[in-house]
């Protein structure tokens, strides 16, 4: 053993000198080795812009969407390790056209890793050609449609409207590319999902007919790729007024019975009209002075009581007659009489005497205009259900002349439009 310990450290000055200079030798060699490999997606910057210039694809961060694979040499030990996230390309636009060759050197690579030097660590660069192309930066107002929402609406409520159901966004951006989204238009889609239960509790007063829900600011961002890469918050000031309007679910009898009319196509007139088609009475249908109506107790779901009590006088259904080999059952609809003159007496009303205070807070042109797709929005869901809540479905069949109205089974699929 003492044999062995003395060989070990026999000369050791020698055998210490050895050693250090193979260490740095291995460095020398390590640090002198030459590697060549491809880094996929650097991102690339543009720097000292003209004010009124601006790139296709320029994101927030200054990067372009376009990436380039750039293949360098140099250090192997760094650039072995090297990843798109450690360096950029940065060029300058001073004194460049509208068009410039993008030319990169190592010059022109940028660390975005403290550690790493380039300068010291890359020798050369290889790249694919490409074109850095300058447009006239605009401004331009981009119209937004607010879309009609998906999801649910919270139990116990439905899904009355959104309004206001156009925005407009400012934007300062490429001319090409914001001419194109003004011709075409965004798409603003909210969820009623995330609309909780008790906040429309909270806002539930039993004064008034609807309950709006004003949405939160951060809902009123878009996503605008070609401009951004971060949603950008809607700027209209009417954002601030963006609601989703809620109507409890509940059912309300009508007080009154229903005409029933006939359309009759022109084509057809010559064989199907007034003088050769008649309604057959039913245990669903009288005739009162000849008038047909509809006499069975009928209920409507999720309508305001100031609507119902303007327009239940005036709803009539219409069946739309045509030959019975055209279509075996005849489709029938349910419409209002003269809606245009209904929709003035809503708006007046609530003029008149202004119930909910969400409407205050609108200017009167502003107020006419929400109050008016209100009503629409009303007429748009206004469906007739039996008194055991089921829907109304009534199977029209037109034999002989006769038309003979039955209701049918609410699980029946119809092959017509109904109650619509």
């Amino acid at each position: 053993m003492n044999a062995v310990i003395s060989k070990i450290f026999s000369n050791w000055l020698r055998k210490l000198v050895a050693l250090v200079l193979a260490i740095i030798i291995w460095f020398i060699v390590n640090q002198t080795l030459i590697s060549t490999r491809t880094i996929n997606n650097v991102p690339i910057r543009i720097i000292n812009l003209p004010p009124e210039k601006i790139l296709e694809g320029i994101q927030t961060n200054g990067h372009l969407i376009k990436q380039l694979n750039l293949t360098v040499t140099g250090n192997k030990t760094i650039i072995d390790e090297l990843s798109s996230y450690d360096l950029e390309v940065v060029l300058d636009a001073t004194d460049k056209p509208d068009e410039f060759m993008g030319t990169i050197s190592k010059k022109n690579l940028s660390s975005l890793n403290p550690e790493i030097d380039l300068s010291k660590v890359i020798k050369r660069v290889q790249y694919p050609s490409f074109i850095v192309r300058m447009t006239n930066l605009v401004t331009e107002q981009i119209p937004i449609i607010i879309t009609k929402p998906i999801g649910e609406a919270p139990r116990g409520y439905q899904f009355l409207n959104i309004w206001p159901y156009r925005l407009l966004l400012t934007v300062q951006g490429p001319e090409d590319t914001l001419k194109r989204l003004k011709e075409k238009e965004l798409r603003l889609t909210l969820n009623l999902n995330e609309v909780k239960k008790s906040q429309l509790d909270a806002l539930d007063h039993v004064e008034q007919e609807v309950i709006s829900f004003f949405v939160p600011d951060y809902w009123t961002q878009i996503k605008v790729p070609s401009l951004s890469d971060v949603p950008i918050s809607i700027d209209d000031p009417n954002a601030k007024l963006l609601r989703i309007d809620f109507i409890r679910s509940s059912f309300s009898p009508l007080n009154y019975a229903i005409p029933v009319s006939l359309f009759f196509p022109i084509e057809t007139l010559n064989k199907l009209n007034p003088d050769t088609v008649q309604l057959a009475e039913s245990t669903l249908l009288k005739k009162i002075h000849g008038q047909g109506v509809l006499q069975i107790p009928l209920l409507v779901n999720g309508l305001g009581p100031r609507f119902l009590n303007l327009i239940e006088k005036m709803i009539q259904i219409e069946i739309i007659v045509i030959p019975h080999a055209k279509q075996e059952r005849l489709s029938w609809n349910v419409q209002l009489v003269n809606p245009r003159q209904l929709e003035n007496q809503y708006v007046q009303a609530f003029n008149g005497e202004l119930v909910d205070p969400d409407i205050l807070l609108l200017a009167p042109i502003l107020r006419e205009e929400y109050l008016r797709n209100r009503f629409r929005s009303y007429v748009n869901r206004l469906l007739l259900f039996k008194t055991d809540e089921t829907k109304l479905n009534l199977s029209i069949s037109l034999k002989k002349n006769v038309i003979t109205i039955e209701e049918m089974d609410s699980s029946v699929s119809l092959t017509t439009p109904s109650n619509l």
